[in-house]
């Protein structure tokens, strides 16, 4: 495949044999020609413009073929340009060196017309398929990147490594977790008054907003179900006081909602205890918790009827005496009966 559009530079400090190849080369249809009468002309051009083959000769004042050649093969930008040595025949043992260093060919003076078409044509065809191979793989590795940046959007980083390394998240109970739940009083109802652009927009910037305040706080954000957000402490990301993190993580958030374009109230659930942990799906992947653990603190989330922050007895016990709560007694937990809940008193 002759390549009309290849950028060809000459290389020779004989005017004359510039001038001859040059006009042989638009003849058989490369129009787009440069010269330079030396090797540091040469190198100087190569650096600054783009070529897609050299035609250099050897002997040359200043710098000449051979150093030339040495120059564009150590250089990382330059080292894939094929190049073409112009010799005599006399020159043979010449044009054998400069193929050990790198060179692609020869071309022999005087100049035969169907041996520069086919030298020149192979030299290019080769530079346009590595070429073509350079994009494929820059391709390749912008679209791996991208599913790994998507891989991180939606797994915790331990996940994606184990499941890059070995295909697979092995799922694993975990101990003591502290698992915080959040969720929007009155959401359904503001869904049916409010415009759904508006509902999902204030939805993002409440979701965006946790995701920030848990980082800040070494929790994990796990997920977002309808207007439930949930994180954990302590079960991927050591945490030395997860359940005082997970309080003032909390306390963030309702700040936060209540500063929203629509302010809305959120109610939080705090328990600590274990859940089994691991990731769902084929196609699309999701990481997950389950467990007693996790239905409680949804459950302590949704008990009452506007903003708080409510304990569990477990979660409570780590933070004593160093918060101020006001115990609510027992109170009935669909699925767990009667539990001892406080409540934290968030500054007015």
């Amino acid at each position: 495949m002759i390549q009309n559009d290849a950028r060809i530079l000459i290389v020779d400090d004989n005017e004359d044999n510039r001038y001859t190849l040059s006009r042989r080369l638009q003849r058989e249809g490369w129009t787009n020609v440069a010269s330079a009468e030396n090797g540091r002309e040469a190198l100087d051009r190569i650096v600054k413009e783009r070529f897609d083959l050299v035609l250099l000769d050897i002997m040359m004042p200043e710098v000449n073929g051979y150093e030339v050649l040495e120059k564009l093969k150590a250089d990382p930008r330059t080292r894939d340009i094929p190049v073409l040595m112009i010799s005599a025949l006399s020159e043979i043992e010449s044009v054998v060196r400069c193929i050990g260093l790198g060179a692609e060919d020869y071309l022999p003076k005087p100049f035969n017309p169907v041996l520069l078409r086919a030298r020149i044509g192979a030299s290019l065809e080769k530079k346009r398929l590595h070429d073509q191979e350079l994009s494929y793989l820059t391709e390749i590795e912008r679209q791996r990147s991208r599913a790994e940046a998507l891989l991180h959007a939606i797994l915790p980083a331990q996940a994606v490594d184990e499941l890059e390394s070995s295909q697979t998240v092995t799922p694993r109970r975990h101990e003591d977790v502290v698992v915080v739940f959040a969720d929007v009083v009155g959401f359904t109802a503001a869904c049916d008054r409010l415009a759904p652009e508006k509902i999902v927009e204030n939805l993002h910037l409440l979701a965006s907003s946790f995701e920030d305040i848990t980082a800040q706080h070494g929790l994990e954000k796990i997920k977002t179900v309808g207007d439930g957000l949930l994180a954990t402490a302590g079960l991927l990301l050591p945490n030395p006081d997860p359940v005082m993190s997970s309080i003032e993580c909390a306390a963030l958030t309702i700040a936060s909602a209540r500063g929203l374009p629509i302010p809305w109230n959120v109610r939080v659930g705090i328990h600590v205890g274990a859940v089994v942990a691991g990731v769902v799906g084929r196609q699309k992947f999701s990481f997950d918790i389950w467990g007693d653990t996790v239905n409680v603190a949804s459950r302590l989330a949704g008990y009452g009827t506007s903003t708080g922050i409510n304990l569990s007895a477990a979660a409570w016990r780590q933070v004593g005496s160093r918060i101020r709560t006001i115990p609510l007694g027992p109170i009935q937990i669909r699925g767990k009966g009667d539990l001892e809940v406080h409540q934290v008193v968030l500054p007015d």
